[in-house]
């Protein structure tokens, strides 16, 4: 039967195939994903008024400034207000999508213009400034027609499908909701008050650069957004965050590294499960040559003698004696040589200073107080096996 030989890099990579077949694939992957994801990213801030990009809402400004209407984009509260300051009779368009603006700063807004339209509001968005209504989920994909009297949306007629719906909850409320997806869900609904009129836009896509031109997205975008001589269309920026304490890690980290994060370390436990188990049978090593243990013995004591070092080689023998002497002893493997001196001592009646000289204090000067010495310990081994046998 021949024995098993030590497996080759090609034989070891043969067996691991599948493995790193796997984590290449994982790899390319996860690369792909970033790159399409990257790629497929919206170009600019969705709805800007300044973006050309599908998802932005250069568009609509266009043909309002066509019309006579002054846009004035915005991306600061600070430069909001001003312009509202400026402009008594106009327009406040509102799209947060990430929340920025609290209560207080939205009321605020709300304050400076008569005519308020926010576009897919938040629930505090709503609390803030319109109570009377609530989220109902997401509106009906297919084209919604106008189904009320309000005049911006009975001249779009129908809007496509798509964005966020609300729901009236307060029936007592100056409220016309219009675009049902049916169960009191609209996607437009326009509340009135003695202080003005706040419009619910849940349709984000009647503004959009790729998407105004279908059905009457564009007469409902023009008819809502143009009514007054001013428009100011204002998407708040992070500088409008109010401060309230430091930044959290999540906040200050890019979107994509939580689950660049997880896809390592899931890369990571496959990588430990391949590489933490043994790979087949143990098997035994072809060394080129064997050295039998007189051998090293011999070799080491040749060095010894080269070097005249008498001590060295006696302290050898020494540590193997009183190894031996505590195991006939009956001492345990962490005594020290004191303990093996005195115990010694006691069984075979010799002197502890005679003992001590020939397990520790003793230096051989020449070969044949090495020789003598090494006789010493011979016997004293002798001895102590003898006292205790009997």
């Amino acid at each position: 039967m021949s024995q098993p030989i030590t497996p080759t890099i090609r034989s070891a990579t043969r067996r691991s195939l599948f493995w790193i077949l796997a984590v290449v694939f994982v790899g390319v992957i996860a690369v792909v994903t970033m790159i399409v994801r990257g790629a497929a990213a919206p170009t600019g801030d969705p709805l800007s008024a300044t973006n050309a990009a599908p998802p932005g809402s250069m568009a609509v400004a266009r043909v309002l400034a066509d019309h006579g209407v002054k846009v004035v984009p915005s991306d600061t509260l600070k430069a909001t207000e001003a312009a509202l300051r400026r402009n008594s009779d106009s327009t406040l368009l509102v799209f947060d999508p990430k929340s920025r603006l609290d209560a207080t700063q939205l009321r605020r807004l709300a304050e400076l213009s008569s005519t308020v339209v926010l576009v897919t509001p938040s629930f505090s968005q709503l609390r803030a400034l319109t109570p009377q209504l609530g989220q109902a989920g997401a509106a009906k994909s297919s084209p919604l027609s106008a189904g009320c009297a309000l005049p911006a949306a009975r001249n779009a007629k129908t809007i496509s499908g798509g964005g966020n719906g609300y729901r009236v909850i307060d029936k007592g409320a100056d409220a016309t909701a219009c675009f049902s997806s049916g169960k009191g869900i609209s996607s437009v609904v326009q509340l009135r008050s003695d202080s003005g009129q706040v419009t619910i836009l849940g349709a984000p896509q009647v503004l959009a650069n790729e998407t105004v031109a279908e059905r009457g997205n564009a007469a409902l975008a023009l008819n809502l957004l143009g009514s007054t001589s001013t428009l100011v269309w204002y998407l708040p920026s992070i500088d409008d965050v109010a401060v309230t304490g430091l930044p959290t890690i999540a906040q200050l980290t890019p979107p994509w590294v939580s689950s660049v994060a997880l896809l390592s370390l899931c890369i990571a436990i496959a990588a430990a499960f391949w590489k933490g188990r043994r790979m087949g049978p143990l098997v035994i090593e072809n060394l080129p040559v064997v050295v039998r243990a007189s051998e090293t013995m011999e070799g080491r004591a040749r060095l010894y003698q080269k070097n005249s070092s008498r001590l060295h080689a006696l302290d050898a023998l020494r540590i193997g004696s009183i190894a031996r002497l505590a195991r006939l002893c009956g001492l345990s493997r962490t005594a020290s040589t004191t303990d093996v001196v005195a115990t010694v001592g006691a069984v075979t009646g010799i002197d502890r200073a005679q003992l001590s000289g020939i397990l520790v204090d003793a230096v051989p000067t020449n070969d044949s107080e090495l020789i003598r010495l090494s006789d010493e310990l011979l016997e004293l081994e002798k001895a102590v096996a003898h006292a205790i046998a009997n």
